[in-house]
């Protein structure tokens, strides 16, 4: 059985003409999960691209 994990994502995303810093905590059994679900959280709350947001860390928190 697989075991819920709690991810670290830190990085930036362009909001208009600034680079904007961000760190997430977000749960999810494997890493894709929990890109994918930021992806949806920052696109969603914030109207940004995919493109438009830049990973530099992920990190497994307990």
């Amino acid at each position: 059985m697989s075991e819920v994990k709690t991810f670290r994502i830190s990085g930036k995303m362009r909001l208009s003409i600034d680079w904007v810093p961000f760190s997430k905590e977000i749960r999810a059994l494997k890493e894709e999960h929990a890109l994918e679900k930021l992806y949806s959280l920052l696109g969603s709350n914030h109207k940004v691209r995919r493109n438009l947001i830049v990973i530099e860390k992920i990190e497994v928190i307990s």
